[in-house]
């Protein structure tokens, strides 16, 4: 993905996307090496030829990407919420990446240090953030990760700014469904651009952060499937979808 100057038309691929992930059986694959990105799908090493090497990570990328996804996502919210809801949008405030690993730099929410390997909006202190390993080990898998998990955490923020009544007991797949009304409605208004396997990146991403996850405790956020659905609702639909 990538921000854009231009007009680009809607993706019509939100059914699409969770017949992809449908009948899938599959288990939590670990997140390949921070240092390399896969090879492309589908591609084979001849029989008896040394497999391709995968490309080098680019951080320099992977740190735009992440800036990107934040301006995309504040933006988005910044145009629209005096259209959908009352009163005037605030942005939380960004805290962004930080080393889960070492328990003295990770960003406190109230009395606790957020955890390693997790990303998270912490309503007591009005902020997002993202632990680097986690969001650097999805990167490798392809960009379109980042802008998924931090268009999920701004979705809570959002939600902590509504009426409560609003806030669906499906807290996280509510959170779904406004990510995808962000990065699809940030496609239709041509602030960002989906590029060729953008939609393959998302639902590996749903296959990776469903329940299954070692982050998540059971029914929490729901089934890959259940997750890709919501997250295609808001697509297709918009994010009035997100409150019916």
């Amino acid at each position: 993905m990538r921000e854009t100057s231009g007009r680009l038309a809607a993706l019509a691929g939100g059914v699409a996307l969770t017949a992809a992930l449908a009948g899938c059986d599959f288990e939590l694959a670990p997140a390949a090496p921070a240092a390399n990105r896969p090879a492309a799908q589908g591609t084979k090493a001849a029989t008896g030829s040394p497999a391709p090497r995968p490309a080098a990570f680019n951080e320099t990328e992977f740190q735009e990407d992440v800036r990107t996804a934040e301006t995309v996502t504040n933006d988005f919210w910044r145009r629209y919420w005096e259209r959908l809801f009352t009163g005037r949008y605030s942005a939380p405030r960004v805290v962004g990446l930080y080393n889960g690993r070492d328990p003295n730099s990770a960003p406190a929410c109230g009395d606790e240090r957020l955890e390693r390997d997790n990303a998270a909006y912490c309503p007591a202190g009005d902020f997002v953030a993202w632990d680097a390993h986690l969001m650097r080990s999805g990167y490798a898998r392809g960009d379109a990760w980042v802008y998924l998990v931090i268009a999920h955490e701004w979705g809570h923020a959002v939600q902590n700014r509504l009426n409560r009544r609003l806030v669906s007991p499906a807290a996280e797949l509510q959170a779904d469904c406004l990510a995808g009304a962000v990065l699809y409605g940030s496609s239709d208004d041509g602030t960002l651009k989906f590029e060729d396997g953008d939609e393959q990146e998302l639902v590996d991403a749903f296959k990776v952060i469903g329940d299954k996850a070692p982050w998540t405790k059971p029914g929490d956020h729901g089934s890959a499937i259940q997750r890709l659905r919501s997250f295609s609702r808001g697509g297709e639909n918009g994010v009035k979808a997100c409150f019916t």
